[in-house]
């Protein structure tokens, strides 16, 4: 290997380096700050060292049912999922399989519906809400949610399915399936892979979810995001009770992203052909 090569890899792993400390150093003063006394937070000048405290956790703790917190988010995203797949993955492979030329501009279409801006639908949607009786349950925020991310994944879908060669399904009808047959047996274990990122995306808008939960919950039925905004006060910021809370907000997602992160990948890649 030439000097060239040898320096220009660790310039390349030194950038890298540099950037992921750069990335992870608000995580971490944030997870330290958990653990700091609250007179140590903002101490001048900053003490790097500290002896480890859990009184922010059993703070938060004793303030803030945190079992029915985390029971609202899990709820909101794994009823959002569901729905969102059910009603987005056969959307998306009968797009696929469309014959019309169209096909690929209502497949952006779904897409752009995924970036309205969340506010612009938010008065609408709370007023539709109110009328029908759902304000302040969960159903309320699963059902917007998974009006957007059934557009997300119907989006995604198409193009794992628009991938996926038409031979095999051909193969099972001749045997004597049915289109339906076709599609639950065949297309549907083709692109596994594809649903699992599916999954892991409306899991995750869905848990990081604030501005819909915010306005469409009640004090029962808030998630985890929206508790955090309680450590905001009118006159200060409690940033130990912000760390604590952060803690069982990101580790749940964090966890999922990191044990199934290949699929993150593929779904970025495979969703942008």
């Amino acid at each position: 290997m030439s000097k060239v090569s040898k320096r220009q890899i660790v310039f390349e792993r030194t950038a890298v380096l540099v950037i992921t400390v750069l990335f992870l150093l608000p995580v971490l003063w944030l997870i330290t700050t958990a653990y700091k006394p609250s007179n140590q937070i903002f101490s001048i000048p900053p003490k790097l060292g500290f002896q480890p405290t859990l009184d922010q956790f059993r703070g938060i703790l004793s303030y803030f049912d945190v079992v029915s917190l985390l029971r609202s988010s899990v709820v909101i995203s794994l009823g959002t999922t569901v729905l969102s797949l059910l009603l987005g993955v056969p959307a998306g492979y009968a797009l696929a399989r469309s014959r019309s030329r169209y096909a690929n501009f209502f497949a952006y279409f779904f897409l752009a519906i995924r970036m309205v801006p969340a506010i612009a639908a938010l008065i609408p949607f709370y007023l539709m809400m109110r009328d029908i009786g759902l304000l302040g349950s969960w159903w309320a925020v699963i059902i917007i949610n998974t009006m957007l991310n059934c557009a997300f994944v119907t989006w995604m879908m198409f193009s794992y399915f628009r991938a996926l060669p038409r031979d095999m399904e051909e193969a099972a009808l001749t045997d004597g399936c049915t289109q339906i047959g076709a599609f639950l047996k065949v297309a549907v274990p083709a692109v596994r892979s594809g649903i699992i990122a599916c999954v892991l995306f409306c899991v995750m808008f869905s848990w990081n979810d604030f501005l819909y939960p915010m306005f469409l919950t009640t004090l029962d039925s808030k998630p985890i995001s929206v508790a955090l905004l309680t450590a905001y006060g009118t006159k200060d910021v409690t940033w130990g009770s912000l760390g604590a809370l952060a803690h069982f907000s990101t580790i749940p997602i964090v966890l999922m992203a990191l044990f199934l992160n290949r699929y993150f990948v593929q779904g970025a890649t495979n969703g942008v052909q």
